[in-house]
């Protein structure tokens, strides 16, 4: 199976880290090791996320505002010329490097600096143009499905399929932390009438639970778990607290590879009433999780050439618009 450990923001924009995180990953059992490729040129402005809306004690939009926002994001950018020696290091390690694509525009430079497999974020499942760019630059995507309409993710398929697009589709809940009573893994059995491999991406609250969840997942059949990874303490980055360490990504890499049957038999023993994780196959979207892709969906854009950043007129990754 494959195995991804997502970095996310964790190396706190020191490159140095970046490597550490790759070496002890792969030593760990990794299959893949993946990075975001964020620039904080791409991040939208919105009014309503700068002070967020409520009406009768009910949250509308949530409370992001731009500028701090944008300066934090600033600060744990990697350069275009990281993103390249991520890829050479990552091969030289024997490890397969993955990063997220969150604006079209950045689709050819990712190409550029050697990346053949790329992550699309949940709340781009539904971007058919940024899929459609993806998918003629790169061998292999990996969709995740959070926060997305079940006839949304149908048409994403839809897309894929008829590109010949080798894919895949990982279930996820977007809120995070994510309880595991709200996992609903038997989401997974759903997903794979839309697609050939079928997965998992974890945000589970790892001082609370460990990597339950994630093992849980490889027990239902799950053939991908990605799950943030941090060589720094919990408190250290923002992503700490939903991040295993080295030690438990080893614990999930044996895990993965005893048999079926024995990973039941551990499940049962170590993790009593797990079974509340399947939870259900189609659902409707929670009160959180809709506030967060209204957020998220859109979070990232693609600025119009020769305009200031923050006033520039953004193209939204499902907007037929060419950048």
């Amino acid at each position: 199976m494959k195995l991804i450990a997502e970095l996310c923001q964790n190396h706190n924009g020191s490159f140095e880290n970046v490597k550490r995180m790759v070496d002890q990953a792969a030593a760990a059992g990794a299959t893949h090791v993946k990075i975001q490729t964020i620039y904080a040129r791409n991040l939208t402005f919105r009014p309503q996320f700068e002070t967020g809306l409520e009406q009768d004690d009910r949250t509308l939009s949530i409370k992001r505002p731009w500028k701090p926002e944008y300066e934090r994001l600033k600060s744990l950018e990697l350069t275009h010329e990281q993103g390249a020696e991520f890829v050479e290091y990552c091969n030289r390690a024997d490890i397969i490097p993955v990063t997220t694509c969150f604006a079209r525009g950045d689709a050819a430079e990712i190409r550029d600096q050697g990346f053949r497999t790329v992550k699309v974020a949940s709340y781009d499942c539904a971007s058919y143009p940024l899929l459609r760019e993806l998918a003629s630059n790169f061998d292999a995507l990996i969709v995740s499905t959070g926060a997305t309409f079940d006839d949304e993710i149908a048409h994403a398929a839809s897309v894929l399929q008829q590109l010949s697009a080798d894919y895949s589709f990982l279930h996820c809940v977007t809120i995070y932390p994510t309880p595991l009573e709200k996992m609903n893994l038997a989401r997974m059995a759903w997903l794979r009438q839309f697609a050939p491999d079928v997965g998992f991406s974890d945000h589970s609250l790892v001082e609370r639970d460990g990597i339950a969840a994630s093992k849980a997942a490889i027990a239902l059949g799950a053939g991908i778990v990605e799950r943030h990874f941090t060589i720094l303490g919990h408190k250290d980055s923002k992503d700490g607290p939903v991040s295993i360490t080295p030690a438990q990504l080893k614990m999930l890499a044996d895990f993965a590879a005893i048999t079926k049957e024995e990973q039941f038999a551990l499940m049962d023993r170590e993790h009593s009433g797990w079974e509340v994780m399947k939870g259900f196959a189609q659902r409707e979207l929670s009160d959180t999780e809709l506030l967060n892709r209204d957020y998220y969906r859109g979070r990232f854009a693609t600025p119009r050439q020769g305009r200031d950043q923050r006033n520039a007129t953004m193209i939204f990754n499902w907007e037929e618009t060419p950048v």
